[in-house]
């Protein structure tokens, strides 16, 4: 059974200017929530076990973790609402989202990644980024519905 629903070519590229924009946050919100990780392991000496606060938590210390709490939820509830749009989060550092799609009556995977202008690509759900095929002409007048 699927967590997603199977989304048109249209549907999906529609959604890609929202999709650059979350994805493009999400991206510099990791690199945030990498650099505040950073951060503790300095101030701590070692890498922290968590992000809840400790008692005996010296201001810094506290602040870096608070800030890099509040990341982690941002940054979770972004995800979470492209997964309400119906992507398939692959890969969070690449930026990399599916879809599910239909190409020839078979259920396949609309491939999209941060930066492109449209789904360009697909590929069949057991195949990853690697088995990505290009959405050419007659396969896009499939897809289209």
């Amino acid at each position: 059974m699927l967590d997603a629903p199977v989304l048109s070519l249209e549907s999906v590229n529609a959604l890609v200017p929202r999709l650059n924009q979350v994805v493009g946050e999400q991206l510099e919100r990791r690199a945030q929530i990498e650099a505040r990780l950073a951060s503790l392991t300095t101030l701590l000496g070692e890498t922290p076990d968590g992000l809840e606060p400790q008692t005996e938590d010296p201001e810094e210390v506290a602040r870096v973790r608070a800030e890099a709490r509040a990341l982690v939820l941002e940054y979770r509830a972004a995800w979470d609402e492209l997964e309400a749009m119906g992507g398939v989060v692959k890969d969070p550092r690449r930026g990399l989202v599916d879809f599910y799609g239909r190409v020839d009556g078979q259920l396949v995977f609309l491939c999209w990644q941060y930066g492109e202008e449209t789904v360009s690509h697909y590929h069949a759900l057991e195949e990853g980024f690697p088995g990505r095929k290009a959405i050419e002409d007659a396969v896009k007048r499939r897809l289209l519905n």
